[in-house]
């Protein structure tokens, strides 16, 4: 028997398992979250904090229901203290999030909000950076300083602060951080922040109703149907982006997080028609810029880092030869 080196050759890397289902689910749930829009005016003449209070009790109805239903609830009860302090920051920060981003979807501020999410990249960057003392790369630097000269740009255009678009981009970004933290898959951890909010959000809704304001059934059925939709709302994309960022390289997941804030801009521009001066073009325009250096510089080194790793994997030694003696035949009795 002969082996040698080039039958120790390693084939090339396939593919991540599951590669094109990723790939759906990913579309699909950055498409959903490019689509709320959409959907969140549709819940008036509620305004923004009911429509809130409704979101987050409503997806911890759902979302403690599953963990109920498949029995996951041993991971919550087995959460430190200190690990539930970081889930009701974590809760704060995206009721914040999601509070603002339905104020501005709500009162024709839609574009604000893409921005809001366009530059939530450079804004997680700034913030590894800071906190976790990640270094950058020159690239990663000029992304950064074109995107904080375009938020310049937009505030003297309008000479006011793009507040909606910075709030969306920190609170997430911050929110995005303590979540590196908790040890545990986004349906459960958002679960537990649901479970945080949801009895203060309930208990709102009941004063509501006592006070005769709120709007829950009183708008029709399909009105109280919407309303109780907002939890299924927010948990169906989280639930396929979970599924796809297991099957996906993380360049690939990188780049589709820009699909949701493209389909809001869309929105607002074409079908809201809002006003887009020239400098607020601009503003835009540079932003694109930034986020198309960060996320080609990112790709670039996503494929020097997998030569680096296939190269190191593939080095052999020189071709070796062993000669293994053959085994005498077997006798029959």
């Amino acid at each position: 028997m002969t082996t040698s080196a080039d039958s120790m050759a390693l084939p090339p890397s396939p593919r991540p398992p599951g590669a094109a289902s990723g790939l759906v689910f990913g579309v699909g749930a950055y498409a959903l979250w490019g689509l709320f829009p959409i959907f969140w005016p549709l819940l008036g003449p509620a305004d923004s904090v009911e429509i809130l209070a409704h979101r987050i009790a409503w997806t911890m109805v759902f979302l403690f229901g599953g963990l109920l239903l498949f029995g996951r609830w041993a991971q919550l009860r087995g959460l430190s203290a200190r690990s539930w302090l970081l889930v009701s920051a974590a809760a704060v920060l995206i009721a914040i999030n999601w509070g603002t981003y339905i104020y501005g979807v709500s009162s024709g501020q839609v574009t604000e909000t893409a921005l809001g999410y366009f530059i939530n990249p450079l804004v997680s960057v700034v913030l590894g950076v800071a906190v976790l003392n990640e270094r950058l790369r020159p690239a990663q630097w000029s992304a950064v300083a074109i995107a904080a000269f375009a938020v310049v740009v937009m505030t003297m255009q309008s000479e006011s602060v793009p507040v909606l678009a910075l709030v969306l981009a920190a609170t997430f970004g911050i929110y995005g951080l303590i979540k590196k933290t908790v040890p545990m898959d986004s349906a459960t951890s958002l679960t537990a922040e649901s479970l945080v909010l949801g009895p203060i959000a309930v208990g709102y809704l009941v004063w509501l109703a006592a006070a005769g304001t709120g709007t829950f059934g009183q708008h029709g059925f399909w009105h109280a149907v919407l309303l109780i939709s907002a939890g299924p709302v927010t948990i169906v994309p989280l639930l396929m982006f979970g599924a796809s960022a297991q099957r996906l390289r993380l360049v690939t997941l990188g780049a589709l997080q820009y699909l949701a804030p493209i389909l809001q801009f869309a929105w607002g521009l074409f079908v809201l028609h809002e006003p887009m001066s020239p400098q607020r073009w601009l503003g835009f325009g540079l932003v694109w810029a930034a986020l198309a250096l960060f996320t080609v510089d990112g790709a670039l080194a996503a494929h020097r880092s997998r030569r680096r790793l296939t190269r190191y994997e593939t080095v052999v030694p020189e071709a070796v030869v062993i000669e293994v003696p053959e085994e005498p035949a077997p006798t029959t009795k």
